[in-house]
């Protein structure tokens, strides 16, 4: 049996997905080593570079007093490893993911759902793929950062790869704003406050603590970036082309979490007026990705969808992207989960699995 050695960091809500769904993998070739976990504050490191009980990580990470290891320290740790090894970053840090090249360049492969990596400046996208695709350096691969586990990546590398062009990709990115729009604009018309759905959703634990978060559309304009990279524009960052926040700017500079919930409800009309502009027209709003290659656009705003249209159908948090190509004229519609997780995790663990057959020994 062949084998690789896994050095995780972030044991959060996905963190702690990942490891239950790593420990439950039965594979008959791959030996999958952990010999890493790490939190901001503590570690659990095997020293010679002997498995750590997956089953009991958890356990022995909250006893552990060690602390976890800077990055130099942490790169020169895995490299020394006889056996590859795969970096599963479970964080959304930007200082890590500034990293990534120097992990990748001394052979430390990285799977990882921080969209951070891909979606900040255009050097570090070229730097991190340049190294990816030198030999004897690490690979790199990242399917959850955006639709978490859907099939969404990979599908659109491989069409470019074999040479489709790639027209058009509409989306619905952000499982929070799905439910929000689909709760809200209806295809039978209701009179629900855009605030009230807002409330919910945060009490569902549909948004971040802070709803403006997800409300300001960056989390999209990240998902957005990076598919449009890998559609062959050129984004310099996530933040380099229209973004309709929903905040309204009276709000934005609010002190806290509490205050923007509270303050909310008195600039419903707004969205009230569109909503009614939309169902005049028998369409339906829903908070979107767009990026149009020809004419190298990229944009995120709310738009108007016919009832037919599959955007209208969606239901709860799901998350819906369309591409369209010199072959799928008639669009590639992939639907699912988006968020989660669980979902998140095995996109992680997807990409483990792939990195794994292609460098163990």
């Amino acid at each position: 049996m062949t084998a690789v050695n896994i050095a995780i960091i972030g044991a959060g809500v996905v963190g702690k997905a990942f490891i239950e769904q790593l420990a439950g993998i039965k594979s008959k070739t791959i030996s999958y080593n952990l010999i890493y976990l790490a939190t901001s504050k503590k570690a659990l490191i095997s020293k010679d570079y002997s498995p750590i009980s997956i089953f009991e990580s958890l356990d022995l990470l909250s006893q552990s007093t060690a602390a976890p290891y800077q990055t130099p320290e942490l790169v020169n740790y895995l490299a020394e490893s006889s056996l590859p090894v795969i970096l599963v970053d479970n964080t959304s840090n930007e200082k890590l993911a500034e990293s990534y090249p120097l992990f990748v360049e001394n052979g430390i492969s990285i799977a990882t759902p921080n969209k951070k990596a891909f979606s900040s400046n255009f050097k570090l996208w070229n730097d991190i793929f340049s190294a990816a695709g030198a030999a004897n350096n690490g690979l790199v691969y990242h399917e959850a950062s955006v639709g978490a586990g859907l099939p969404l990546i990979s599908p659109l590398k491989e069409m470019v790869e074999t040479g489709d062009e790639i027209v058009k990709i509409e989306g619905i990115f952000s499982g929070t704003l799905s439910y929000i729009f689909n709760e809200f604009s209806t295809i039978d018309p209701n009179t629900t406050k855009f605030s009230e759905i807002v409330s919910v959703a945060k009490q569902l634990g549909y948004t971040e603590p802070d709803p403006r978060d997800d409300l300001n559309g960056l989390d999209v304009a990240r998902k957005v970036t990076i598919l449009a990279r890998i559609s062959g524009l050129p984004i310099e960052n996530s933040t380099s082309f229209p973004i309709h926040s929903l905040i309204p700017k009276e709000l934005e500079s609010v002190q806290s979490a509490d205050e923007y919930m509270s303050k909310l409800p008195n600039f419903d009309g707004d969205m009230d007026a569109l909503k009614a502009e939309a169902a005049k027209e028998n369409k339906v709003l829903r908070f979107i990705g767009s990026i149009d290659v020809p004419n190298k656009k990229v944009s995120v705003e709310i738009a108007k969808f016919d009832y037919s249209h599959p955007f209208a159908s969606l239901k709860g948090s799901d998350n819906v992207i369309s591409i369209k190509s010199k072959r799928y004229t008639n669009p590639l519609i992939i639907q699912g989960a988006g968020a989660g997780a669980d979902v998140t995790a095995m996109g992680v663990l997807g990409d483990v699995i792939k990195i794994a057959q292609r460098i163990a020994k």
